[in-house]
């Protein structure tokens, strides 16, 4: 019993190898946001399998506009990951329960903001990105459902980053794998019974994260033993208000350039077809899970430099950044190898369509290789962020995705264009994106053997 306890307990990485607890904190995170990544998988699975391609396409074209509205939440997360991880390891109790109190009033108020906006923008930003008539007022549909129920989904990423930040990533994926069990249950059940089509896997989502928001919400009550949740805690003070804008807006900043960028991309992938679209969802929900060990060492490092910088261990630090890194880029080139060998057998998961198949395989080979440099991005810039520099990772960011890949996606299609293809070379959109992934890491490494990043912890 009292094993399972401290498994369910938060975890002060100030001791130990750092290697080796950077990748223990780490497995529980990558199992959950591989579950996670489920959510998006099973909704296009079930409404390829169900609908049609058109279905898949529409829940794909919405993709960019939920990232774009995410990206408040976005910024409250990082910015109380950051600042829990070094109150924690500072043992500074009282300005941890205040972070906390904080970061969740605030995500009350931009859960009420979203769900009174959406309604005004959803169609306007649907047609601006030119999508197409075929699938419009299903990806309408799918928006309107998501932002009418987003209160589960923006506390469950809170509360996640929370618990993260305490040091405890196993109680977040038993919730999130409790919720991803109810979200395919009712994926199946809303759309091939009740044939609710894309509306039913919105819904499905819906349901699933309130729940997993929930149960986030008992076990932190639970944990009184490292900080209040008195009702002075939620009531916002200026100082930690202020200290979560400058953490988490940069990080916020960066998801809604990236969204924005995408939906600029998106606009270029709309030009190509409903088939070049579905290629597109198809890809990216493999990507996801791709992408998710890079995501999840990243997190996991945040959190390991927040706790040691807290407690003035900077040369735990450093080889925590040199031991997990490395680590993360032996994962990534499994990773490349497995797409590589059996990305076809993955693509046909989605679809019985085999030109849709070929064309996405062909697209995923292009990515492959780039995983690799999102480790190192990702596992840098972790560090960083827990040292309280959001700024540095938010220009690099940009730069890569701005000035290179949307530049380059538009340049490389004009400079494709034949009789053949009017538009231009579809795979310019992945050629673009692996580019700026290199150039992006490279750009990273740089930044962070310049070490300015050693001089922002928040907690003393």
């Amino acid at each position: 019993m009292a094993s399972i306890k401290q498994l369910f307990a938060p975890v002060d990485m100030t001791e130990g190898k750092p290697g080796r607890q950077i990748v223990a904190f780490m497995i529980p995170m990558l199992l959950g946001n591989i579950a996670q990544q489920l959510y998006n998988t099973v909704d296009s699975i079930i409404v390829g399998q169900f609908v049609g391609d058109n279905a898949l396409a529409a829940v794909g074209s919405a993709g960019p506009i939920v990232n774009l509205l995410l990206v408040l939440f976005v910024g409250i997360s990082v910015g109380v990951g950051i600042m829990v991880s070094q109150y924690f390891g500072a043992k500074q109790r009282k300005e941890l329960s205040k972070t906390i109190g904080c970061s969740l009033t605030l995500t009350l108020m931009a859960t009420v903001f979203l769900m009174i906006l959406t309604p005004f923008i959803s169609m306007p930003l649907l047609r601006l990105l030119d999508t197409p008539e075929s699938i419009i007022r299903w990806c309408n549909s799918y928006l309107m459902i998501l932002f009418t129920g987003i209160i589960g989904c923006a506390f469950y990423n809170i509360l996640g980053g929370i618990l993260r930040g305490l040091g405890d990533s196993v109680s977040a994926l038993l919730y999130l794998l409790v919720a991803t069990a109810v979200n395919i249950v009712l994926d199946y059940v809303f759309v091939a019974y009740f044939h609710m089509g894309v509306s039913g896997v919105a819904l499905a989502t819906v349901i699933a994260q309130l729940i997993s928001a929930l149960l986030s919400l008992r076990k932190l009550y639970k944990m009184k033993d490292i900080f209040d949740m008195e009702r002075k805690y939620f009531v916002p003070e200026k100082r930690y208000v202020a200290t979560l804008i400058r953490l988490g807006l940069p990080s916020g900043v960066t998801q809604a350039i990236l969204s924005l960028s995408m939906i600029v991309v998106q606009s270029l992938t709309n030009s190509f077809g409903e088939m070049f679209i579905a290629a597109n969802v198809i890809v990216m929900r493999v990507d996801g899970f791709a992408m998710m060990p890079a995501f999840s060492f990243g997190s996991a490092m945040t959190t390991f430099a927040g706790q040691n910088i807290g407690a003035n261990r900077m040369d735990r630090v450093q080889q925590g950044a040199k031991s997990g890194t490395g680590v993360a880029v032996a994962t990534s080139a499994v990773i490349t190898v497995l797409i590589l060998l059996f990305g076809r057998p993955l693509m046909a998961i989605f679809t019985d369509t085999s030109e849709l198949v070929d064309l996405s395989f062909t697209m995923m080979k292009i990515l492959a290789v780039g995983y690799i440099a999102m480790e190192i991005t990702q596992c840098l810039s972790g560090i960083m962020r827990g040292a309280g520099d959001t700024m540095t990772p938010m220009w690099i960011s940009m730069v890569s995705t701005v000035l290179i890949r949307v530049p380059l996606a538009y340049g490389l299609a004009y400079l494709t264009r034949s009789e053949a293809m009017p538009k231009g070379n579809s795979a310019s959109l992945f050629v673009s994106l692996l580019i700026s992934w290199i150039l992006g890491a490279c750009i990273t490494f740089v930044f962070y053997r310049l070490g300015r990043w050693k001089k922002k912890a928040v907690a003393t």
